[in-house]
């Protein structure tokens, strides 16, 4: 098999398989599969093998030509990466030589306007990365003010926040906020952007996108259960794209890799064992070269660490923010 010349090169690709380092007769699992660059770069390496996960069918169906491609080394499994270790469990695998992960929404959902992603290509407010679940177009028209205001306030980081729920509020009393760019118009009626400045609908669309897909409880949950499914020596890559990702990735690296250790007041409550050794004491980024060629990859950070022989520490209980369920129950 040569899966060779691949149709998308991830960012920081070649430095994220670097790190993972495959060798023959490992097992690796490609936790965000999208358009397959990982997997077809393991594949590189003779006798591994490898789980590619993806919530999106479009991503499934469109790898099925290199799993045909593949020898039997690729299978494809649709479902959240969160729910890894479970899917390993179902593919008779007990642990894993290595885990990457590509944090975030793809180049391809960004550039098919009838997801509705995107805020410069008109279509349906939908955002979701599966099929299943409430659309954005839904959120909107469900949360109340106070949770429209939070959700873009701690998801998308904008200070304007109360200002455009009280907008979206206003504007939906008149008709249904249900495509891009609807919405959109109602961001940019509220917030102004100099010459130079990210569209104001940015981190408005931003927000929606992640609590729509419950994006940072899945990476909490999927990093808990690659420590448990990593085995001593394998590697955990994760390349993400904005400080909200970056920061969970980062806060989990250095918990796990703290040196263990009783308290010196309370000596008999001992610390967890490192469970992970840091690879990359400061995030990798991509040069000016690759930004040039895909300026999306511009806010790319890596971030690489290798487990320990320690046992798995306790996952830590989720965030306290605005909840999908919650939220659309109006609770």
């Amino acid at each position: 098999m040569n899966p060779s010349a691949p149709r998308h090169v991830p960012v920081l690709g070649r430095q994220a398989i670097e790190m993972l380092s495959p060798h023959d007769g490992g097992v690796y699992l490609d936790a965000t599969f999208g358009a397959g660059g990982y997997s077809r770069a393991i594949l590189e390496t003779a006798g591994t093998r490898i789980i590619g996960i993806d919530r999106d069918r479009t991503a499934i169906t469109g790898g099925f030509d290199l799993v045909d491609r593949s020898d039997g080394r690729l299978t494809l499994v649709e479902d959240r990466f969160s729910n890894l270790a479970e899917i390993c469990a179902a593919l008779d695998i007990s642990s894993v030589d290595g885990v990457v992960m590509d944090v975030g929404v793809s180049s391809m959902q960004l550039d098919e306007a009838e997801r509705g992603f995107s805020f410069r290509l008109g279509g349906p407010l939908d955002m979701r990365m599966g099929r299943d679940g409430p659309t954005a177009a839904d959120v909107v028209a469900k949360a109340s003010e106070a949770d429209l205001a939070n959700i873009i306030y701690i998801f998308g980081e904008e200070r304007h926040s109360r200002r455009l729920a009280r907008a979206i509020v206003a504007a939906r009393k008149e008709a249904p906020v249900a495509t891009t760019r609807a919405l959109a118009d109602i961001i940019s009626r509220v917030v102004r952007s100099k010459p130079g400045e990210i569209h104001p609908a940015t981190r408005t669309f931003q927000a929606l996108r992640i609590f729509v897909n419950e994006e940072l409880d899945e990476l909490h949950l999927a990093l808990s259960a690659a420590e448990r499914m990593l085995k001593p020596g394998g590697r955990l890559v994760v390349v993400s794209f904005h400080s909200l990702e970056d920061r969970i990735v980062k806060n989990f690296m250095v918990e796990r890799a703290k040196a263990g250790g009783g308290s010196r007041h309370l000596p008999e409550i001992a610390q967890d064992a490192p469970s992970f050794h840091i690879l990359t004491k400061r995030p990798v980024t991509p040069d000016d070269g690759e930004i040039s060629v895909n300026p999306r990859a511009r806010s790319a950070k890596l971030r690489a660490a290798e487990r320990t022989a320690a046992p798995a520490h306790a996952a830590a209980a989720l965030p306290a923010w605005p909840s999908l369920d919650d939220v659309m129950r109006g609770g």
